[in-house]
């Protein structure tokens, strides 16, 4: 264990005790819930086009609402949370899902349901990136890796769980033109759970040390993890916090590895899964119901596989695979339409698996890309360039299809993976440290995965 001789044994050493519990917890139950709001609105929308009297376009806009949303919460948070701290924000960001979540039941006019959606999904971005930078500073250094890597887990499982939920609610007795309204809203229990379970979160050591000084962060350490911990070594003064460091030669390759894979990856991601019905019935395979159990089932089983290797090859191989691999799959389903549904199963659920097993990195790489007095406006960032790639891909889906068909929807997903992988194999540095050595090949990039 590093140790410094006045202060102890580095917090980042410490065994997994009661606060990082808490955080983890509040963290998990957050992307949980996340997800969960991120998803609801695509069954929820099967059940209100003919109440609402939604045309392509407004599906398309109340759709890709709260990705817009995620686009500006997440860049304000970030900027906002390197300047005041991470603590405020974590318990605020659920307490205002809460109430926005509860909102969408009174709603009939579809321009009100795509604004209150889009403040959703500010909370929702805010929650990323505060949630994420937290995490990261608080949890063991020995553990932070598989722990970054369940986020996603706990995302997905919300937004996997929303398909169900909604089918569910949906079938409780006649709801009439109320139906879609209970579903759309159903996501104020999980934001109430996870209110409740995030009062009294402590404040960031990382970031108390870099913004208040040693004396601030040693009180703020002891307190929660008791007088034998302190603080790492002491380093070289702290850089500067402007969010325009971001593009300094320094961390230039770093801000555009980050944005780009995170934006390529859900463009594809949450054009096809949250208007699955549609692809499946432009690919001519029956049942739409099974088709999104089968793929919702698989994009699971994708995550779980992923955060079991996520540690076992770098960083680098991981991101690369993935798009090329989930690339070649897509390019396949495309040209080849016409194939027999037992094939066409199987590739959907390959598919499904491949680009699943990809998003883990989501959490796990950009924390590790940028300096902690930059975390939080880095990753804010990161997520407010992918929700531009969400965001157009969720509103365009609808309307490219049905003017285009589904081909064209399709070649647009892949042509999005093939840049994704192009761009991480030129700039993508390797931040695994079993990896890191020998990766790093004359990149110019740096890893701050232990900052």
């Amino acid at each position: 264990m590093a140790s410094n001789a006045q202060n102890g044994i580095n917090f980042d050493d410490a065994p997994f005790s009661p606060v990082h519990k808490k955080i983890a917890i509040g963290t998990f139950m957050g992307q949980v819930c996340d997800g969960y709001v991120i998803g609801i609105v695509g069954i929820a929308l099967t059940y209100a086009t003919t109440t609402l009297g939604l045309d392509s376009n407004w599906m398309g806009l109340v759709g890709a609402g709260a990705l817009f949303g995620i686009l500006f919460g997440s860049l304000l948070t970030g900027i906002i949370i390197d300047r005041i701290g991470r603590k405020t924000a974590y318990t605020f960001v659920a307490f205002f899902t809460l109430i926005l979540s509860v909102a969408q039941f009174f709603l009939s006019d579809p321009l009100h349901l795509v604004i209150v959606r889009f403040l959703l999904g500010m909370c929702v971005g805010a929650d990323y990136t505060v949630g994420v930078a937290l995490l990261s500073e608080w949890t063991p250094e020995k553990i932070r890796t598989k722990m970054m890597s369940w986020l996603m887990a706990a995302w997905t499982f919300g937004y996997i769980i929303s398909y169900f939920a909604g089918l569910i609610i949906a079938t409780m007795g006649d709801l009439g033109d109320n139906g879609w309204r209970w579903i759309i809203c159903s996501s104020a229990l999980l934001a109430g759970m996870t209110l409740i379970i995030r009062i009294g979160s402590p404040e960031s050591p990382s970031w108390t040390l870099a913004k208040k000084g040693a004396a601030a962060a040693l009180n703020l350490v002891h307190t929660h993890l008791g007088p034998n911990y302190g603080l790492p070594p002491k380093e070289e003064k702290v850089e500067s916090a402007s969010f325009w460091r971001l593009f300094s030669p320094e961390l230039w390759r770093n801000t555009v590895t980050s944005c780009t894979f995170f934006l390529c990856q859900v463009l594809p991601f949450f054009a096809i899964s949250i208007f699955l019905p549609v692809v499946v019935k432009g690919l001519n395979i029956a049942n739409p119901h099974a088709s999104g159990m089968m793929y919702n089932g698989f994009t699971m089983v994708g995550v779980i596989i992923g955060i079991l290797i996520a540690d076992k090859i770098s960083r680098r191989a991981f991101l690369l695979w993935t798009f090329y691999g989930a690339g070649a799959i897509l390019t396949v389903m495309t040209v080849w339409q016409n194939m027999p549904a037992t094939l066409a199963f199987v590739l959907l659920g390959a598919f499904s698996t491949v680009l699943a097993i990809s998003i883990v990195a989501e959490w796990l790489y950009p924390p590790e890309l940028f300096p902690t007095e930059l975390r939080g406006s880095g990753v804010g960032l990161t997520i407010a360039a992918s929700r531009i790639g969400a965001g157009m891909g969720t509103w365009m889906l609808p309307v490219v299809t049905e003017q285009y068909g589904v081909s064209t929807t399709l070649s647009c997903c892949i042509a999005s993976l093939l840049i994704g992988g192009v761009v991480c194999q030129i700039l993508a540095p390797e931040t695994s440290p079993k990896f890191i050595a020998s990766e790093n090949f004359g990149i110019g990039a740096k890893a701050y995965s232990k900052s």
